[in-house]
């Protein structure tokens, strides 16, 4: 073994290897990529894959985009850095550019990521309510990022336990209940924020006019609306937003992954006058609209609405939809676009099944014990697919074969 492949398989703390360098978050990971071109990965073996998960839903234009990478190599050449005391032309344009498909009269903060932007929501909101008016409410099963105020808001007790205690002033009621919601909201309550799909909750779809009756409980009761689009938003559910489906306007919104295709972003928009509520001083941070990422994500954004993104996410997603019902072992498909979820037969577990579709080549998650995850790119072909498919359900007999239950 060369050198280098002597590291890499070191990384992986497998292979013959004792030591994994990586603190062990998420596990020895299963497989080391070393390239990747539109929606295949390569891994150190030459070994190639269909990313059908694009990273958590993330390279929705596939791997190294010509026009992504062309747009990072030419800025690195430009301009790298400057802080936030400072502006940054490509930051500058794509603020306008988020909030122009957003609707207007809108303000944003750039930073790394979607806990972050998820960070930057829940004090923007604290700071709008102002004293005594700090409570927030989120839902059972919502996700919203592992940093300390993020994972109060997160609806997963088993991902909150270890950290106890947590930051105070957070409630959480049945996702698509807005009676439950209802019932806690008091004069302490200054916000509410959902997600319009939960994503890392199983792919759950809220009842129809689920956020319309948000969006009426919060002008009702003078809270703020807060959409979680870190995971649905840019095309991914066949709107540019998971909220634009029934057509209500937030008070904030917050987006990441998607957005840089690859690229370290995140964003949190607000309302011109909630916005306001934030002074200097207030909040920041060293890197959000740092020049490569912005440009980056610019690029994204063109691309994606030069080839009608959430329109691919639409015609796409029935192909896939109509595809994963036919497999064995799936007993039902749920989800939006290209954000799905193939609940399993009771006797699977999803993550010896999403194993053994690595082994096939595909790549899936199990986003629940008893659910595989699909998030596939807007740039597959109709071959692609059927192939991605094809290797699943090879995969999922497998599993049944072997009788690989939980």
């Amino acid at each position: 073994m060369t050198t280098t492949g002597a590291t890499h398989a070191s990384a992986m703390g497998g292979h013959g290897q004792e030591h994994c360098p990586f603190m062990p978050t998420y596990g020895a990971p299963p497989a080391l990529f070393v390239s990747g071109e539109g929606p295949w990965l390569t891994d150190l073996a030459g070994k190639r894959y269909l990313d059908f998960l694009c990273g958590l839903a993330v390279t929705g234009l596939g791997h190294a985009h010509p026009e992504v990478t062309e747009a990072i190599a030419s800025q690195a050449a430009t301009l790298t850095h400057v802080s936030n005391l400072f502006a940054n032309q490509p930051a500058a344009d794509l603020a306008a550019r988020i909030d122009h498909l957003l609707g207007g009269g809108g303000q944003l903060f750039m930073c790394n990521s979607g806990a972050e932007a998820n960070e930057a929501a829940l004090k923007l909101a604290r700071r709008w309510g102002g004293p005594g008016r700090s409570t927030i409410m989120a839902t059972w099963g919502g996700f919203h990022g592992r940093t300390m105020g993020a994972l109060a808001a997160t609806g997963q007790p088993a991902k909150q336990e270890p950290f106890l205690p947590l930051p105070e002033g957070f409630r959480h009621a049945t996702y698509g209940d807005v009676a439950d919601l209802e019932r806690q909201v008091d004069p302490t309550t200054c916000a509410v924020l959902v997600e319009p799909i939960q994503g890392e909750g199983g792919v759950v779809v809220p009842p129809e006019g689920y956020l319309t009756e948000l969006r009426r409980l919060c002008d009702e009761r003078d809270l703020l609306l807060m959409i979680d689009e870190v995971q649905t938003g840019l095309g991914r559910t066949g709107d540019w937003f998971g909220f634009q489906h029934e057509s209500v306007q937030p008070d904030v919104v917050t987006m990441a992954k998607a957005l840089g295709n690859g690229m370290p972003i995140g964003a949190c928009w607000a309302r011109q006058d909630v916005a306001g509520a934030f002074t200097p001083g207030d909040h920041g941070t060293t890197y959000g609209g740092q020049p490569l990422a912005a440009a980056a994500a610019l690029r994204t954004i063109a691309v994606l609405e030069d080839m009608d993104a959430p329109m691919l996410a639409r015609t796409m997603g029935e192909r896939f939809r109509a595809g994963l019902a036919t497999l064995p072992g799936v007993a039902e498909v749920r989800g939006r676009g290209l954000l799905l979820a193939a609940e399993l037969d009771p006797s699977l577990d999803a993550r010896e099944v999403a194993r053994r579709a690595l082994d096939r080549g595909v790549i899936v998650n199990a986003v629940t014990a008893t659910a595989i995850r699909l998030a596939p790119p807007f740039i597959l072909t109709t071959d692609e697919i059927d192939e991605g498919l094809d290797l699943l359900s090879a995969a999922l007999s497998d599993c049944l074969a072997r009788g690989d239950a939980s």
